[in-house]
């Protein structure tokens, strides 16, 4: 557990980490306020079209120049699968059509939990947005594995072509670490 911030929202006075209910939780030493934090949120698509899953080359840092499946924060006020088809249009143009939950990823180190949706492309139409240097549409075999940002993507890739492979669409609940 980390200091999230350092101040108190509802007096201003400084925080510490103080155990409570079985956990470090931010605690304000003045109004005795415990303010509970949550973990973030992260949304995006294996976007399919024929044969072809949709990858995208980041503009961006983290991991700016390596590959992945488009994704991004879920906004407020916004359902999972909405931020899906946000992120996917914004980082690769590309219009997509929801069918199911395939991934749910957790990444406890960096307090955030992956959801990845399959998806198929509508129009196989794939541009660049403004986070990406490259979008692209890859066979299985073209995968640049060695060239991926984040092993969120790589266990959906995996469970993805497993899944084809052996004519079942399975859910997958996947780690890192791996446990």
């Amino acid at each position: 557990m980390y200091l999230e911030h350092n101040y108190c929202v509802s007096c201003g006075a400084s925080v510490v980490l103080k155990l409570s209910d079985g956990r470090d939780r931010i605690y304000c030493v003045q109004c005795e306020t415990i303010h509970y934090t949550n973990p973030k949120m992260v949304v995006g698509a294996l976007a399919v079209w024929e044969d072809k899953v949709l990858l995208c080359k980041r503009a961006i840092e983290p991991r700016k120049g390596y590959w992945n499946l488009p994704a991004g924060y879920l906004e407020d006020f916004e359902k999972a699968e909405d931020g899906a088809i946000r992120e996917t249009l914004e980082e690769a143009g590309a219009h997509i059509e929801i069918e199911k939950i395939h991934v749910l990823y957790n990444l406890p180190q960096a307090n955030q939990v992956y959801i990845h949706f399959l998806a198929k492309i509508k129009d196989g139409i794939v541009l660049n947005g403004e986070e990406s240097l490259e979008s692209a549409l890859f066979l299985e075999e073209e995968i640049p594995w060695e060239d991926m940002a984040f092993t969120s993507s790589t266990f959906a890739l995996r469970k993805y072509f497993d899944d084809r492979k052996s004519g079942v669409s399975s859910t997958h609940l996947g780690s890192y670490p791996e446990k």
